[in-house]
This record gives C-alpha cells, structure tokens and sequence, in this order.
C-alpha cells in the first residue's frame, strides 16, 4: 500500500485476520504488525511457532529477524507488560509518577488537590497519605487472565450520568479477588433520560457486549444495587427497547446477588465518577445477525455428519412451527442426532455454534427455559444410544456448512419429505471459458514469434481481430 493512507493500519489488520482467523486467540495473538505465539509448555510453544512459519510462508510474509524474540516469558505489547502473571503496569509508563516531587509551595499544594480555596498546608499526614498514593499508582493491579472453573464476578454502579464496572473473579484461596478488567462510560444525552432501572439495564447490556469474550464462556454474578434481570424477565408490559435488551441478554448465564458490602463496588463507583468524556452510544443491533431472521418462505435447520473418512451426509429441515432462535437450535441438534442414530453411529463429537445449547447440554450452564427444558430431556434420552458422545463449541464462521443447509431449506418450496441426492460441492480455480479454447495449431515457431514480430516488424498475427490491434502506444 501506499505510503501516507490513514487507512493502512485498519486495512492491514483486516489483511492479518483474514490469513490467522483461525489461530488468533487460539495460538497467536495479532495487532497490525505486532505478532505474538503464546503456548503454556515449550514443547507447545515449538508447535505454535511451526504452525506460524507455515502460515507465514503460504502467504509470503517475512520476518525481521532483529525484532524477533524467542522464548520471551514476559514483553512489553500495546503499552503494557504481559507475563505468565497477568497484564502489569509498564515502569516506563509511570515514570512520571515515580519522579513527581512533593508540592512544595501553597499553590503547588492546591493545584496537587484541585481545590482553589484550600489553605495550603501540609503536615505528615499528608505526607503518608501522598507516598501512598504514588505506591498505589506504581503497582496498580494485575489484571489477570480469568479461570475456566470459577464464575466471575461483575460490580455494576450506575449514576445519574455514567456508569462503571469491574469484572473479577476469585482467586485459587477463595477469599480474594483478582481483576480482570476494567469498564466506564458516560450516558448519551437520551440515555441520560431513562429512569434508573433502565440506565441500570442499558449499562448491562453495553457490558456484556464488551466483555462478551468473557461472559459467554462463563456463570457470571452481578453484584449492584438494583436487580435488572428480574425487572426484564418478570415485567408483565416492556416497551420495544426493553424487550430487544431481554433477546440480548438471552444468551448469557448471569444470575444476580444482592449487594451486601460497599467495598467491593468502590472502584465501580469510581470508575462511573470518572467516565470519559468521549462517551460511546450503545449499539442497538442483534450481534447475531440470524437472530429473528425470516423470509416469506420460512426458516430452516441444518447438520452435517462427517465420517473419519471425510465423507459429509448433509441433512436439512425446514420449520413450519412457531419457534424460538434457541428452540432452533436444538431442533437441528436433535436432527442430527437421530441422524446418527439411524446409521448406527455409537461414537460421535458434536460441533455447534449456539454456545448456550451446547453448555447446557455439558451441564456447565443451567437450562431454565420452559420452553427448552423438554427438549434437552428428549436429547438426553437420546445420548443413551450412543457408547461415547461429547459436544463442543464452534464459532459461527466454521459451521457454515450447516449455516447453508438451514437457508438451502428455508429458501426451497419442498413436500413434507423430500429426499435429494448428496450435495456435491466442487471449487473452481478457473472460470468455464478458460477451459473452452480450442487447441492450437502447431508450429516450428516458439510461442514468443507473435510477440518478436510485432515488435521488430510492427505487424499483428493474421487471427488479430481489430480490438486486439488497438494498442497504446509508447
């Protein structure tokens, strides 16, 4: 690309993800032309590496092997340090803090307060409370990586204006809490308009919508001084805005505790006191696009069975029943199931992309849904066909086999059982025409004669056409 585009950097970091999608947050980690292999062992580590190289010479891409570091257990990436302890202030990002001077001066001593008015004095006291200050500054916490077993805990505060939270989670004693991230934002001037269950709501949604690499995977408790979820889930009359807010948050396991102490909501608070200026609108739109998605046909379901040999049995459905996105889901589920039931399958891992079927299913997430809890019983009467069955996660882009299937059904008139042929998908490298030209006739000439005479000569081949002879010149 051209030098000077202020599209570059988010241009190649489309570029980067593109060629790593499947290894981002797996193995690598990628931010423009910042590259890092992550791995817990060494044996691990020379895989990953190995894994990278390949991608890397696929696509043409080189190394400055200057910048290059190996076996690094800690390095210093978007202004942080990040190690095997977590994400810690970088020194040198704080080295104006560890060389300011005591105020020495009455107006140094207002200007440290921010207070205009204050008389200016100072003793010991505020001599120990200053250098505790520049400690707490120097060894802010670390923010730690969060743990696959435990839930995690999220302090919501809410004020007139603002809002902020901390996401943490215990540590391996059980008595204390680690951080792991940090939140805060200011209310839009109609946001601000809302009462103040709504402005607790709509903080709850824009949360989960940043954390929601986070909150998915795990049981998360809400911890704040009002309880959003029973206003959503029990209201009898919501309003449009509500209503789209309860879909969102249909997908997540959140469960609410009453708020019992104040000091653990206190850097909430004061995250929420402290909310930047350049506040961010909440985004209204569904984060899955297929959510409520119809057409004038209808809708349909997909799966896909797979043999150790690579053979693909695709199977469709189409749903002519009034049903919602999660019943969807377990409708293909058991589709599939029963699929493999009648080919007498007794060994089978299951791949889905509904993160809150598949856990409920692995009975990590609890299934408190009227609607769905038939449903798994009918699933779990089927999981007694099976010797050994297991069922994992899979993000929506690497199930879109399945994904085509449930729209082939949803787009095709069919009877109420029509069986087709094995869809077989081929890729084409060239278009039709190119493998349509006749063959040429052979001669003594090289292949390059036509080319030699025209240049020398001046003079076209006799099967030049006349849009062939118009040429530029020079």
């Amino acid at each position: 690309m051209p030098f000077g585009l202020k599209n570059a950097g988010a241009t190649y970091q489309r570029a980067m993800v593109n060629l790593f999608h499947d290894m981002i947050h797996k193995d690598i980690e990628v931010y423009v032309d910042d590259m890092i292999a992550k791995s817990q062992t060494e044996k691990e580590h020379i895989e990953v590496l190995r894994r990278l190289f390949l991608r890397l010479r696929e696509f043409q891409l080189k190394l400055n092997p200057a910048k290059c570091t190996f076996g690094a257990r800690s390095g210093k990436l978007l202004g942080f340090v990040v190690s095997e302890k977590g994400i810690e202030v970088d020194s040198d990002k704080v080295k104006a803090i560890r060389e300011f001077s005591l105020p020495r001066t009455q107006k140094e001593v207002r200007g440290f307060l921010g207070r205009k008015h204050n008389q200016g004095t100072w003793d010991e006291e505020c001599q120990n409370a200053f250098e505790k200050v520049k400690q707490y500054l120097l060894n802010a916490p670390v923010l730690s990586p969060p743990s696959p077993d435990k839930p995690l805990i999220l302090y919501l505060s809410v004020f007139s204006n603002s809002m902020g939270c901390v996401l943490g989670q215990h540590d391996e004693s059980g008595k204390r809490e680690k951080a792991i991230y940090y939140l805060s934002k200011k209310f839009t001037d109609y946001e601000m308009r809302y009462s103040p269950i709504e402005k607790l709501c709509c903080a709850l949604i824009w949360t989960t919508r940043r954390l929601r690499q986070y909150m998915l995977y795990h049981t998360t408790w809400l911890i704040s001084k009002l309880d959003p979820l029973k206003y959503m889930m029990e209201s009898t009359a919501l309003n449009e805005r509500m209503a789209r807010w309860q879909i969102l948050l249909s997908e997540f396991d959140i469960v609410y505790v009453s708020q019992k102490a104040i000091k653990g909501s206190t850097v909430a608070d004061f995250l929420a006191s402290r909310a930047l200026e350049d506040y961010e609108p909440l985004n209204f739109d569904f984060p899955n696009e297929e959510l409520m998605a119809s057409n004038a046909i209808g809708n349909g379901i997909g799966a896909v069975l797979v043999s150790p040999n690579g053979d693909h049995y695709p199977f469709t459905c189409k749903l002519d029943f009034d049903y919602t996105n999660n019943m969807a889901e377990y409708e293909a589920c058991i589709m599939g199931l029963q699929a493999a039931i009648e080919r007498g399958i007794k060994t089978l891992e299951v791949y889905g992309d509904s993160a809150l079927v598949i856990y409920q299913l692995r009975d990590e997430w609890e299934t408190r849904d009227p609607k769905l809890i038939n449903y798994r019983i009918i699933i779990l009467g089927l999981l007694r066909e099976f010797d050994d069955i297991t069922f994992n996660y899979l993000p929506r882009d690497e199930n879109q086999m399945a994904d085509a299937l449930a729209t082939l059904a949803s787009m095709i008139k069919a009877n109420k059982e029509e069986e087709m042929r094995p869809i077989q998908m081929s890729v084409y490298e060239f278009s039709a025409s190119c493998c349509n030209l006749e063959e040429e006739e052979k001669d003594d000439n090289p292949w390059y004669q036509d080319i030699l005479r025209y240049v020398r000569d001046r003079k076209y081949p006799a099967q030049a056409s006349e849009n062939d002879k118009r040429t530029r010149e020079g």
